[in-house]
């Protein structure tokens, strides 16, 4: 059986979330909107469904079951808004907002409603990520030391409304939380405006977690390659995954079993070990992402990024901006 949806907002991820709906057996899409009514019209041409460019016409003509929100962060608490209160489950592209006020509010109303609010933080759903978290569980890594994520690239045309830290650090921020289950306590920030003139480009951080595992967050809209890494080292060695590759690599530490007590205390170090390529089943994050999104609509598995989770990736943005603003630690 079939779910009918919608998508509200036409930019690129809405572009793509409505090609990949169109995609699913389990999904009719109903209808797209954007205030742009020519690009409206060509989506819903490609996808045979119907266009609007008022999308409060889309929630009451085509009345669908769930809906994706991917129009400009400033706007997404008035669109949630309206949608939630029609009973409408809802998909809202990350941020979940544009300020902390509006996402708690957000998840108040989708609570007072009974409607399924889930955030579109689409690196959870990364194969490569799920299975780095499952050997992360298996204790395949010993002790967690340090964590270090890198997320740079050109400048996205497609963004106005909020800078890099809130665009691309919230991507990381989540996953962090995500793959250790331990909340960051600290963070201290540095960020800048290098070529772009409305908000901050270039973001540099540190943070510790509350198990003492301590990390850094390198993000910017600066580098003409897109570099999407993230680094796990533990005491058996070091875990790489590249977001774009869906490519998962271990380097372990080789064991060293020395024979007397002098040798013991010269090398208790680390030594480089064998390379493990891992076999990672690739597939396109938003598909499975949508796939979860109407399974949890269905009923069939639990909520995989309530609004919670979104709203705490906010908060950690915001507290890295405030702390480049001070010069000083945030303590969470």
């Amino acid at each position: 059986m079939t779910m009918r949806v919608a998508v509200i907002g036409l930019g690129a991820m809405g572009r793509n979330h409505a090609r990949v709906y169109w995609e699913l057996p389990e999904a009719d899409l109903v209808g797209v909107a954007d205030i742009d009514s020519s690009l409206a019209s060509q989506i819903a041409r490609k996808y045979g469904t119907r266009a609007y460019s008022t999308y409060r016409e889309l929630l009451d003509e085509t009345k669908p079951e769930a809906v994706t929100i991917a129009t400009p962060t400033v706007t997404h608490y008035r669109v949630a808004l309206d949608v939630i209160q029609r009973g409408i489950h809802v998909l809202i592209e990350k941020p979940i907002s544009a300020s902390i006020n509006e996402g708690v509010d957000i998840i108040n109303q989708a609570q007072d409603h009974n409607v399924l609010l889930m955030i579109g933080h689409i690196e959870r759903f990364n194969p490569a990520i799920k299975e780095l978290k499952a050997h992360l569980e298996a204790n395949d890594l010993g002790k967690v030391i340090q964590i270090d994520a890198r997320r740079q690239g050109p400048y996205p045309e497609r963004m106005s409304d909020v800078g890099v830290v809130v665009d691309l650090a919230v991507h990381d921020l989540d996953i962090i939380r995500f793959i250790t289950a331990e909340e960051i306590e600290l963070i201290y920030a540095e960020t800048a405006q290098r070529l772009h003139g409305f908000k901050e480009d270039l973001a540099v951080a540190t943070f510790r977690l509350r198990d003492g595992v301590v990390g850094t967050l390198n993000i910017n809209w600066l580098t003409p390659t897109k570099i999407r890494e993230l680094s796990i080292l533990g005491e058996k060695g070091l875990f790489i995954v590249n977001y774009l590759s869906q490519d998962l690599l271990l380097y372990k530490n080789a064991t060293i079993s020395p024979t007397d007590w002098e040798t013991l205390q010269i090398f208790k170090g680390v030594r480089e070990g064998e390379m493990i390529r891992f076999v990672v089943n690739r597939k396109e994050p938003l598909r499975a992402e949508q796939e979860a999104f109407l399974a949890a609509v269905g009923g069939e598995i639990q909520n995989p990024v309530p609004g919670e989770d979104g709203l705490i990736a906010l908060r950690l943005a915001q507290a890295m901006i405030n702390s480049s603003e001070l010069h000083q630690a945030v303590r969470m």
